[in-house]
């Protein structure tokens, strides 16, 4: 499971509106029948218009500064092994989102006229989506780039050529763009997998997108708080604050888990992801110690998701752990930062 919160981008050159990232998630719908159309939802509405969206979002920003985010985008993107578990995609995503969002609420540590935050106080509005594309961080991009460089280059000279600018042989290079086309280490059906090309197989996700301001408008809810958990006096009062986004993350994973009853790896966890960049050395303890069947997935599942591993895997753990540490590092870092794996 990959979650991130990330705050309405601010400044010169964006807009105080939600629209234009509303616009954005409507992107899937272009040229589709309406029956095929995904809508946006709430907790407790369906097939809710763009417009609406926006009109709510923009209308709830009560006392908040321009230079304040004015709503938060979640993106929940299950990975293949999680998908696999879901009957129909759309049906158990939109399950999924009203029962995380229980727990978006639950993990702040605030109180709205004396009770804990409930997912009532949360104005929200969620749409899943079926398609990713290749993103120029993405591990086949980046070592199909000097392909494409060469590739590039032959067809500027091709360009040239025709001008009249210098002599050369097109033939000769439409052979080798051919060529390079070909030899690129990554391919999807037969083409060289590029920045923007769509990603096989199943790629639903979730974007939600939610108001700074609670559901009245009153109070505001920030889940970019630094203050996990703590009081302010605030008019002679002290005011519970802050967001607990580890018990956010770690919640999310136990309600698909316990709605799909999917039973995660050990390298799936939040908690284990976190472990790794906070101490490597007990993360890769736990890893090698797992039974020989989890070991054995937990692996396959690193592999996948682009982390390099060397083919033969000595017997000594010292060893493995030694000579795989840095390597293994620099991968999951790779990985981290290209949004394959969640943190």
């Amino acid at each position: 499971m990959y979650i991130t919160i990330t705050p309405q981008k601010l400044g010169s050159t964006f807009s105080q509106s939600a629209a234009d990232y509303v616009e954005y998630l409507e992107k899937e719908n272009q040229n589709l029948e309406i029956e095929e159309m995904e809508h946006f939802f709430n907790q407790s509405g369906e097939k809710l218009s763009a417009h609406e969206v926006v009109r709510e979002i923009d209308a709830n920003t009560s006392k908040l500064k321009k230079v304040e985010p004015k709503f938060y985008s979640i993106t929940v993107s299950p990975s293949q092994y999680e998908l696999r578990r879901l009957q129909n995609h759309s049906l158990d995503l939109k399950t999924y989102t009203r029962e995380i969002m229980k727990d978006y609420a639950a993990s702040f540590n605030r109180e709205i006229n004396g009770k804990a935050i409930s997912v009532q106080d949360i104005k929200y509005y969620a749409k899943i989506e079926h398609q990713r594309t290749f993103k120029g961080t993405d591990v086949q991009v980046r070592e199909n780039q000097p392909y494409a460089t060469r590739i590039l280059k032959c067809k500027d000279e091709i360009q040239k050529i025709k001008r009249g600018e210098i002599s050369g042989d097109v033939s000769k290079l439409e052979k080798m763009i051919a060529r390079l086309e070909k030899e690129a280490p990554h391919q999807l059906n037969g083409q060289r997998i590029t920045q923007g090309m769509l990603k096989a197989g199943n790629q639903s996700h979730i974007h939600i997108i939610v108001s700074r301001k609670d559901m009245s408008n009153s109070f505001s809810l920030s889940p970019g708080s630094k203050y996990k958990s703590s009081e302010v006096e605030f008019n002679g009062k002290l005011v519970k604050r802050g967001f607990d986004r580890d018990a956010f993350f770690n919640r999310a994973e136990q309600s698909f888990d316990r709605l799909f009853k999917y039973e995660r790896n050990f390298v799936e966890t939040y908690e284990a992801r976190k472990q790794f960049i906070k101490d490597p050395k007990i993360y890769f303890s736990v890893l090698l110690g797992l039974p020989a069947n989890e070991k054995a997935i937990a692996f396959k599942m690193l592999r996948e998701r682009g982390v390099p591993m060397i083919p033969a895997i000595p017997v000594n753990k010292a060893q493995l752990a030694l000579k795989i540490f840095n390597k293994l590092k620099r991968g999951i870092d790779t990985a981290i930062s290209s949004g394959s794996i969640g943190v």
